[in-house]
């Protein structure tokens, strides 16, 4: 979602308050990897963008940035704080727009493809957009995983066919068969389709530790390419993998109509049931048809 700074929002967390310049930070720094990079995009010096970060920190009691490389990522609580931004802006929006929020995965796709649409996009999991949805703060809730609406009776229309890959590091073991991954160390992604790959494993009689959990699949790969013993299953829409499990993990990518007063939201559900399944099937997802 595109943020304009003369709307000067703020949030007050324990009692200290963090403005919109902040947000920005966090927002550009998350895109570019690089505080000179995000720096020179704000139009501010590297001194000065560093020195908001530290000033939050300190407030904070927490990291919210990291050095990998010769770049600079936000840290789990960096990711949470910039999330919080976020949904407050969603909340206090008023706009002609269509207001979208999901999955990383769906919401990723929605984002990469050309539509005659204008749309806002809020990328999380499936459970924090569904708690938006909820509040009615959203027009069109996408879902990484229709386990929300199956538990809930809830009506959800199919835009896409993905499945899982199993992602490792160069210097992990060579898995040929299904009985390979007995006794292995993953990574979970929270609310993600993942369970489908848990589901069959133990379906195999497959032994399998998780070790990690994190909230995005995009952690979960950094985290697994890193070590020599971590695997993790990720959409393959998005990762290159093994696709020892790609038929019992296949399921659908697809998005729930939370506004129904807005003429737009049935224009846009269309267009991704019809001509806009070229362009999901260009983005490595496979088309409903």
């Amino acid at each position: 979602m595109k943020f304009d700074s003369e709307g000067l929002i703020s949030l007050r967390i324990g009692g200290d308050i963090y403005d919109y310049k902040l947000y920005q930070s966090l927002d550009s720094l998350n895109r570019t990897g690089s505080q000179r990079k995000s720096a020179k995009e704000l139009n501010i010096s590297h001194t000065v963008f560093n020195r908001r970060l530290l000033k939050a920190e300190d407030k904070l009691g927490v990291k919210i940035t990291e050095k990998v490389g010769n770049g600079t990522v936000l840290t789990s609580e960096g990711l949470s704080l910039l999330e919080e931004f976020r949904k407050y802006l969603i909340l206090i929006e008023k706009t002609k727009s269509i207001n979208i929020a999901g999955g990383h995965i769906s919401t990723g796709l929605l984002e990469s493809i050309d539509t005659p649409f204008n749309i806002n996009v809020y990328s999380s999991s499936d459970d924090d957009a569904f708690e938006l949805a909820k509040r009615g703060a959203v027009d069109i809730l996408t879902l990484d995983d229709p386990l929300i609406a199956y538990e809930r009776d809830i009506n959800f229309m199919p835009i896409a066919y993905d499945y899982l890959v199993l992602v490792s590091s160069p210097e992990s073991k060579n898995i040929e068969s299904i009985s390979d991954l007995e006794g292995l160390d993953f990574v979970n992604v929270n609310g993600s389709a993942q369970r489908l790959a848990w589901n069959s494993l133990k379906h195999y009689d497959i032994e399998y530790n998780i070790k990690e959990s994190v909230n995005s699949q995009f952690d979960a790969f950094k985290l697994v390419r890193n070590s020599k013993n971590l695997y993790t299953f990720l959409n393959a829409s998005y990762f290159k993998g093994n696709e020892l499990l790609k038929y019992d993990t296949q399921h659908v990518i697809s998005v729930i109509k939370v506004n129904e007063d807005k003429p737009e939201v049935d224009e846009f559900i269309r267009y991704l049931l019809n001509d806009g399944q070229k362009e999901i099937e260009n983005q490595g997802f496979s088309p409903m048809g």
